[in-house]
């Protein structure tokens, strides 16, 4: 792993690797969060519960629902929403959130470009690695739900 950008998250997924590049300068709040839950141990064991097909996978909710999960700064905090990081292609990370300033622990990772997102969700970060990963998990079948038949959690999330 030489050569990674300062403060990089690994996640170690029960499908492979995903190396995520975190956008410090533009959201320092938002990469904060992320960065200390994956350094606390808080997204180890945590699944993806949720995959649209061409849209994007999500997790981060230790309870598994889509429900769960809080963040560094208490249950939420603000939208940090930068006006050049928008949801223009495959391999972004955002908030996932339940409107206005409800951000919390649960992000997602785009599919494709997601622009219908811009301004509701906060782009904090990209995948540098494991894109293939990130697609493969994408294309899992799913419930009516969006939920994935077969389990698929981070095992272990990395600040590096």
């Amino acid at each position: 792993m030489a050569n990674l950008p300062e403060k990089c998250v690994l996640l170690k997924t029960n499908v492979g690797d995903i190396t995520i590049e975190l956008f410090w300068a533009q959201v320092p709040r938002t990469a904060t969060n992320f960065y200390e839950l994956a350094k606390r141990g808080y997204y180890n064991g945590v699944v993806f519960h949720r995959v649209i097909a061409n849209f994007m996978i999500q997790g981060g909710d230790p309870t598994g629902t889509g429900r769960g999960g809080e963040s560094i700064y208490g249950p939420t905090f603000a939208d940090e929403i930068h006006p050049q990081l928008k949801h223009t292609s495959a391999g972004l990370l955002s908030m996932a959130n339940a409107g206005p300033n409800t951000n919390g622990s649960q992000f997602f990772i785009t599919l494709a470009a997601t622009s219908w997102l811009d301004g509701k969700h906060a782009v904090f970060g990209r995948v540098i690695d494991g894109l293939d990963i990130v697609k493969s998990i994408g294309s899992t079948a799913t419930d009516r739900n969006d939920r994935p038949k077969s389990e698929i959690k981070i095992v272990e999330a990395v600040a590096l």
